[in-house]
């Protein structure tokens, strides 16, 4: 071989190197990147920006579940009414449909005859009480100085007990009507004209859901409307559920259920509270009652709703979340954390739930993955697989 072909050759080499070292390069990076074997490089920074969750993979219950209808219903306990307890005229209202109020609040004003006799016989009876408190500790002090007879000093002590009896008897009158005590104390002040006023105060905290008169109207009677306002607090609901007995083997009272309305993904969970000891003899059901968390408003009394109740639970040695699992290349794979970011684990998946999966193979017990957002990682992956 001449000198100048051998040139030529070690030129050829060195021109064809380069190439050769980043088709090395792809080869390594695809060898690496299939359902199973994908690497995703991501700070903690950016894991936090897509609210990806982590959690570490273990044991855990797996329980088969049955599907049962439902109704969203009021809690009983969070439903107030506001009666009128004498018989008066509305003067004044002052909530609208949808307002909320506080436990406590004064919601309407009547006009009252029998009010004003009531805050008349309290004051009256407080004027007297005072009278018979003077002439009390004043015959006190001449019985105690012999100068006054003692029969004259027992018959004071007597009007002085009377008195009393009386202004008790005429403050718990206004008590039963649901006048506070600085209300009570504060009547000697108020001018005579608003002795007619009676206050209507919310028993407790919500939103008002029906207004029973209007302005005008007369309440308390027989003839007339006794109730004004109905407020009903949703922060907490309850779910009455139907279900067949065959399924409640394994359900207790205090088992938490998961509730979903059927139309969109939204669910939440629960515990029964209540579960019926009697079968229904015309529908052959048992009636649950499950208590709800009701924060926004979410669930609305009179919604249909479905209910999954467990019917079967076993232990498994592997079970992650639902939301943890995404498909690659046809195969089920969980995103295991790394420090560089997240690793592509291929699995192999036994029973499943709604809720969560068991995995029989392809991932070691205590390895940390991604629950939740999962589907970000899986996009990642996808372009990283479409740029080589």
């Amino acid at each position: 071989m001449s000198i100048r072909m051998s040139f030529v050759v070690i030129e050829l080499m060195l021109a064809l190197a380069p190439l050769q070292s980043v088709r090395a390069a792809q080869e390594s990076k695809t060898s690496t990147s299939g359902a199973g074997g994908g690497t995703i490089t991501l700070s903690a920074d950016q894991i936090a920006g897509a609210k990806i969750e982590v959690a570490p993979a273990g044991p855990g219950e797996l329980a088969r579940t049955v599907t049962v209808p439902g109704n969203v219903i009021m809690d009983p306990d969070r439903i107030g009414h506001v009666p009128s307890k004498v018989i008066g005229t509305v003067i004044e209202l002052r909530k609208r449909l949808g307002d909320a109020v506080q436990k406590g609040e004064i919601v309407a004003f009547l006009d009252s005859r029998e009010v004003a006799d009531a805050k008349s016989e309290f004051l009256t009876a407080s004027t007297n009480l005072e009278l018979q408190t003077t002439l009390f500790e004043r015959e006190r002090t001449l019985w105690e100085r012999k100068i006054s007879a003692e029969q004259q000093f027992l018959r004071a002590e007597n009007a002085f007990s009377v008195a009393k009896l009386r202004q008790d008897l005429a403050r718990q009158k206004l008590s039963a009507l649901d006048l506070d005590e600085s209300e009570i104390a504060d009547l000697p002040k108020q001018p005579v004209s608003n002795l007619r006023r009676y206050a209507l105060r919310s028993p407790i905290a919500g939103r008002v859901i029906d207004r029973k008169v209007d302005l005008g109207a007369p309440v308390g009677g027989d003839q007339q409307e006794k109730e004004i306002y109905v407020v009903a607090d949703f922060s907490s609901v309850w779910v009455e559920l139907i279900a067949s007995p065959r399924d409640l083997a394994i359900v207790r009272e205090g088992d938490g259920v998961t509730i979903g309305d059927g139309s969109t993904k939204e669910k939440a969970q629960g515990p029964l509270i209540f579960i019926s000891p009697s079968v229904n003899a015309e529908t052959r059901s048992v009636r649950l009652i499950a208590a709800l968390e009701n924060p926004k408003g979410r669930w609305r009394p009179g919604a249909a709703v479905l209910a999954n109740l467990p019917v079967e639970k076993r232990a498994v040695a592997i079970l992650v979340p639902r939301g943890a699992l995404q498909t690659v290349d046809g195969k089920a794979v969980v995103f295991e954390r790394t420090a560089e970011g997240f690793q592509a684990r291929a699995i192999e998946t036994g029973t499943m739930t709604e809720e969560a999966a068991e995995v029989v193979s392809g991932l070691r017990p205590g390895s940390v993955i991604a629950v939740t957002n999962t589907f970000v990682l899986k996009s990642d992956l996808a372009k990283s697989k479409a740029d080589e």
